[in-house]
């Protein structure tokens, strides 16, 4: 079954404190999104990896390619105006009506080849595959009236990639934008498609700080996995 792999990166650099959008941030001597791509690539020379920036970003991102001599195959695509869109505007790209699709954030760099595989594995399986992992802290919920305990054993962390059966998307995605499309998960459960949870890592960490980069900086010191 084809695999298909839509990598969405339209954020800005508001909470890195940086004129640069967070994917284009170097981390060991590479842009961040370059990392993740390497990620997809080196998991399968056959990975169809779908590319969508902000359109007033490709001009950037060309002049990255080429300073960094960045060679790896994929199709750019132009986002739109939510990540809902984005992830739309990718996925209309796709042709088959038949496939695997895994949607990543582009700045999840530290992605290990045996989650990507495992997550197209059980979405063949299941039809869905979102990556999570447990909560390591105490959890409470504050409102205006006090706070109170969790059990954070009923909860889970939710990371990408999610991947999906090709068809659930095409029909999940034909709908509006909703406010409570979070990420792709929702957008299928909305559909009422059931959702398969999968063993995440804790070194899958989505850049969104500079203490984010620090960590990214150690994980990636050795070859991507």
């Amino acid at each position: 079954m084809q695999e298909y792999a839509i990598i969405v990166a339209g954020g800005s650099g508001s909470r890195m404190k940086s004129d640069i959008p967070k994917q284009f941030l170097s981390v060991n001597g590479l842009p961040v999104l370059m990392h993740t791509l390497l990620a997809f690539r080196n998991y399968s020379s056959s990975l169809h990896i779908i590319l969508v920036l902000p359109q007033n970003q490709f001009s950037f991102w060309d002049e990255l390619c080429k300073q960094h001599h960045f060679c790896v195959s994929y199709q750019l695509v132009a986002g739109g105006e939510t990540r809902f869109n984005s992830v739309k505007n990718g996925l209309d790209t796709i042709q088959p009506d038949a496939g695997l699709v895994a949607v990543h954030d582009g700045v999840r760099p530290v992605i290990a080849k045996e989650i990507i595989s495992n997550s197209f594995r059980k979405a063949a399986e299941f039809g869905a595959a979102v990556v999570s992992v447990p909560l390591k802290d105490s959890l409470r919920r504050a409102d205006k009236n006090g706070n109170v305990a969790l059990d954070r054993s009923l909860f889970r962390l939710i990371q990408t990639p999610q991947t999906f059966r090709l068809d659930w998307m095409r029909k999940a995605f034909d709908h509006a934008y909703q406010p409570v499309f979070t990420d792709c998960a929702s957008v299928l459960e909305f559909e009422g498609y059931p959702i398969h949870l999968i063993e995440g890592s804790y070194e899958n960490i989505k850049i969104t700080t500079p203490e984010d980069l620090k960590w990214a900086e150690v994980y990636l010191q050795g070859p991507v996995k």
